[in-house]
């Protein structure tokens, strides 16, 4: 897998499917998995180490309502984007949409380049918001609260804000090492004071507190002339 960010689309238009996996996965930004039912897409994200950053969810399913998936999936505690898809643009339709939980409301015929912007920008939001949680090895990643937390331990790791963006960043990227001016320049922006030592020390100390054994990394790996988050123990979930 590349940095790619996993998305379901939920939609028993097969045509409309196909088209907006061919699309989201042009440029290599999504990865893209299918559900033409509700019953199928709760198999999906049910499914052991299942990750989806964001779905795009039908209203009109052959098994049910998507609002009602939709607050069922609320309920449970997932707090991904959820993006509507319907076929009306009726006020009373939307409201009782977005009251189910879901994050936007897109009316079909829809601009393929719309709804691709609306994705980006929800997933912007949620990425800053205290739901934000992701899994990375052993730890529970909360980056608003700037906090790793070990449940098999009790433990409990504060991070400084470029560690947690450091972190953000890396997890993002997937698997792909990410160059060090690369990192350098998210992090601490284009600043001509700030040189890849800055990086290196923040690195460093960011092993010492998230590696079992910090001379020989196996979370956050030196790799490409940068860094990337080691896929064998990096997962992802949203509670």
């Amino acid at each position: 897998m590349t940095g790619a960010r996993p998305i379901l689309v939920v939609d028993d238009d097969r045509i409309l499917r196909q088209t907006l996996v061919e699309q989201l996965q042009l440029d290599g930004e999504f990865i893209v998995q299918e559900a033409s039912s509700l019953a199928e897409a709760r198999e999906k994200l049910r499914a052991p180490d299942s990750r989806f950053d964001a779905i795009l969810l039908d209203v009109t399913l052959p098994d049910g309502d998507g609002r009602d998936f939709c607050a069922e999936l609320r309920k449970e505690g997932l707090r991904m984007p959820i993006i509507m898809l319907t076929g009306s643009d009726d006020e009373a339709d939307i409201v009782r949409g977005l009251d189910a939980g879901a994050n936007d409301y897109v009316a079909k015929p829809f601009r393929i380049a719309e709804l691709l912007a609306r994705l980006r920008a929800q997933l912007r939001l949620f990425e800053n918001s205290e739901d934000a949680v992701f899994t990375i090895g052993p730890y529970t990643f909360r980056p608003s609260a700037k906090l790793l937390q070990e449940p098999q331990k009790n433990r409990r790791i504060r991070l400084t804000e470029k560690e947690t963006a450091i972190l953000k960043f890396l997890y993002r990227a997937g698997t792909r090492p990410v160059p060090r001016q690369v990192l350098l320049n998210e992090v601490w922006g284009y600043n001509a004071a700030v040189t890849t030592h800055t990086l290196e020390t923040h690195i460093y100390r960011l092993r010492q507190k998230i590696e079992p054994d910090p001379a020989n990394a196996s979370l956050l790996i030196t790799e490409g002339g940068g860094y990337r988050l080691n896929p064998e123990t990096t997962i992802a979930t949203a509670d």
